[in-house]
């Protein structure tokens, strides 16, 4: 069993949300959430490149040899083995595909790198649905969600936040020599843009997610959503520079949860739609096959 609370040391907005969730549910949505960190930790952590890379090579290996609770090796170690058994756990039980949780482990090795740069959008939308697409569609899987609309909306929710987490992290990003999107103020605001289009388009397919489970993703979006929206307020640059990292406060939270209700109820007014992001998954689809993790 994990013995941190992942989701309410690092996850601050997604912890709030959760607060709406069974607790059986929210407790594998932490387990995954624990999975994701540790990843992100290794490629994120003040450390040489090098022992970085063999870091992630032996949770990359631990990880390959032993995907599921009945292969896995007794008699092996692993500093973060609990957690790596618990996504075997989950995936078992939520029949989540090995390739969804690979993609997302690919994602990360794209971090380990002296300089990263991401100079397409083509390449910007991979390495968002790898990081956080993947993750979208895991949750959705821990949430019941069958409908095929409903899981490309997870994914477009997933590369919506990661889009949002990028235009905020433009400077903490350049301390680690990573771009990927160019420092100013306009790709900030090309950005935004960007992950609001796949926010929309996430939206009605909300629809298809049990009733029990609906709310908390739909705070969730709203409240993450708000991150962009307060960055676009600084207005240039400079003002961005100096804001320091742009969260939602608690108070902001309880509105926008309030807010959430009408929100709800639009969800159910809204005629789901043939997905609008079609253009941007085929884009996505010439390196990773999306009909296949779905």
């Amino acid at each position: 069993m994990i013995k941190k609370n992942y989701l309410a040391l690092f996850a601050k907005s997604f912890n709030w949300a959760g607060f709406f969730l069974p607790k059986k549910i929210y407790d594998d949505c932490s387990h995954l959430y624990a999975f994701c960190r540790v990843l992100d930790d290794i490629a994120d952590e003040k450390a040489d490149l090098k022992t970085k890379i063999e870091k992630f090579n032996k949770m990359k290996s631990f990880f390959k040899n032993s995907f599921n609770l009945n292969n896995y090796d007794k008699n092996s170690s692993y500093e973060n083995e609990s957690i790596i058994l618990n996504i075997f756990a989950i995936a078992e039980k939520y029949k989540i595909k090995r390739i969804i949780i690979e993609d997302l482990i690919d994602g990360v090795a794209s971090d380990l790198k002296e300089r990263v740069r991401i100079r397409s959008v083509k390449d910007l939308l991979i390495y968002s649905y790898r990081v956080a697409g993947t993750v979208g569609l895991m949750m959705s899987k821990i949430l019941k969600v069958s409908d095929r609309r409903a899981l490309k909306g997870a994914i477009d929710l997933g590369i919506a936040m990661q889009l949002t987490n990028i235009a905020r992290d433009v400077v903490e990003d350049k301390k680690m020599d990573r771009e990927y999107i160019k420092p100013d103020f306009e790709n900030i605001i090309a950005t935004l843009k960007l992950a609001e289009m796949f926010y929309q388009s996430s939206f009605s397919s909300i629809q298809k997610i049990p009733f029990r489970y609906k709310f908390s993703i739909i705070v969730a979006r709203r409240i993450y959503r708000q991150i962009g929206r307060k960055i676009l307020k600084k207005g240039s640059m400079k003002n961005y520079e100096n804001s320091g990292k742009i969260y939602v406060n608690n108070f902001e939270k309880i509105y926008h949860t309030v807010i959430s209700i009408f929100d709800l109820i639009l969800v159910y007014l809204k005629e789901i739609e043939t997905h609008q992001r079609s253009t941007e998954h085929a884009i996505i689809s010439q390196e990773v096959d999306l009909d296949e993790r779905i």
